[in-house]
């Protein structure tokens, strides 16, 4: 796969799970500013190319965003290996990381 897709392919998934965020908040409080700025940090890394986000490999509580319906961001996921939560890797070693449910997602997991 050219890096071009995959970079690609990253930039959707990432952009899905804000996107997400943005249109469907777990509850109708709005983010905090702490919230917001740690999103904002986490896209700039995520578009400067050096790393990417893995869904499926954070634990309980340690995810850097999105955890789906339920939870806000950053360490909100509840349990081991979320499939729609993700922890953010050096670029290029998601899908070799193992864990019980299988390899790490550059998309989320059912």
């Amino acid at each position: 796969m050219s890096n071009r897709m995959l970079s690609t392919l990253v930039v959707g998934a990432f952009a899905s799970a804000i996107g997400a965020l943005s249109t469907a908040p777990a509850s109708a409080e709005e983010f905090t500013a702490a919230q917001k700025k740690i999103q904002a940090e986490h896209t700039a890394l995520v578009k400067s190319g050096k790393v990417e986000p893995c869904f499926g490999t954070a634990l309980k509580g340690q995810n850097d965003c999105y955890a789906g319906a339920g939870t806000t961001c950053a360490g909100t996921s509840t349990a081991d290996y979320q499939g729609n939560a993700f922890k953010l890797v050096p670029k290029g070693t998601c899908t070799t990381m193992s864990t019980p449910n299988g390899p790490g997602s550059l998309t989320p997991k059912a």
